[in-house]
């Protein structure tokens, strides 16, 4: 059937052409305030002021951008980003700050009410929000998430995460696009490399033996990803609460799977895996703490966790000398 043409008037033409118009000197206006920018920090030697939430994407953010930013964390190490309340030195970075980045997902709880309002005033960007949706992990409990937000758990998703930090910086910077593209170039060569590493180390685990037992549920796209069962006392976020039946329905499972280790992690308290493996002992098997996990935060500078890259080769390792 042949489409019908609807012939528009004058007036819509005239509005169409505007608005075209309108979106053209947008963009120029963008990349030029930018080239200014640029031009401004060239002259006094200052850098791109950013904050970002979690000690993850800072690390990113440092990689891509190199010189021409200052990143600023809010979230320390052993910190827990799904019960962090922005205090009022926090709100002023984040009100001072050029750019922002945060995980997205609600991750970072009731902030999330915070970069939305921020998002209309300046480039706040979740580094999960390129991702295509198909591959997230269901988060029904994570505080009201459509999906689990730890996404760099999954080094692929990781890759997405700073694909969207280099274009955030180029589009605010055009000026420095080139050395955003290969700063970002260079480290994914590395995630890559990454990427591989773990799925031959996770190989030397005999095959039902690769349960990983944490705190909290967030290693379910380590698992999916690898090939690792992932169980976890406490849901996608820690603001949910645990009880007697969660207690003994892990520890039911540790005896019935003779499951040897569990791990306990940086940021959160060891009591909640203590019962279980008190639980255990009480049923006559022993289970034992295989190490401390890195999950929510990384390692203290100067640590071998200190990095995005170092901390998910911390947590492989210690895996697999734990289980193999």
């Amino acid at each position: 059937m042949e489409k019908l043409k609807v012939k528009k008037s004058p007036m819509q033409r005239a509005k169409m052409t505007l608005s075209v118009l309108v979106l053209i000197l947008v963009a120029a206006c963008s990349k030029v305030e930018g080239e200014a920018g640029h031009k401004q920090r060239v002259q006094d030697g200052s850098k791109i002021q950013i904050v970002s939430t979690i000690g993850m994407i800072s690390d990113v953010v440092q990689e891509v951008g190199g010189t021409e930013v200052e990143v600023t964390g809010l979230m320390g190490p052993g910190v827990d980003p799904h019960l962090y309340k922005a205090s009022q030195g926090d709100i002023q970075k984040l009100d001072d700050a050029e750019i922002i980045f945060y995980g997205g997902l609600h991750l970072e709880g009731k902030m999330t009410e915070i970069f939305e309002k921020l998002e209309k005033r300046k480039p706040t960007v979740a580094v999960s929000s390129n991702i295509d949706p198909s591959v997230l992990r269901s988060g029904a409990d994570a505080g009201g998430s459509q999906y689990d937000p730890h996404i760099w758990f999954n080094v692929k998703h990781w890759v997405s995460a700073t694909e969207t930090i280099r274009d955030t910086l180029s589009s605010y910077d055009p000026a420095n696009a080139k050395k955003y593209e290969e700063n970002a170039t260079k480290y994914i060569t590395q995630l890559n490399e990454l990427n591989e590493e773990i799925k031959s180390r996770i190989s030397e685990i005999p095959e039902a033996g690769r349960v990983l037992v944490t705190a909290h549920d967030a290693f379910g796209y380590f698992g999916d990803a690898y090939g690792v069962k992932v169980m976890g006392l406490q849901g996608i976020s820690t603001a949910a609460e645990y009880g007697s039946k969660d207690v003994s329905k892990l520890r039911d499972y540790l005896v019935e799977n003779k499951v040897k280790a569990v791990f306990v992690e940086s940021s959160i308290p060891t009591k909640s895996m203590e019962a279980v493996i008190a639980g255990a002992k009480q049923m006559g098997h022993t289970v034992t703490i295989g190490g401390e996990l890195y999950s929510d935060s990384m390692g203290e500078p100067g640590s071998d966790a200190d990095t995005y890259i170092k901390m998910v080769r911390h947590n492989v390792n210690t895996i697999v000398e734990a289980l193999k």
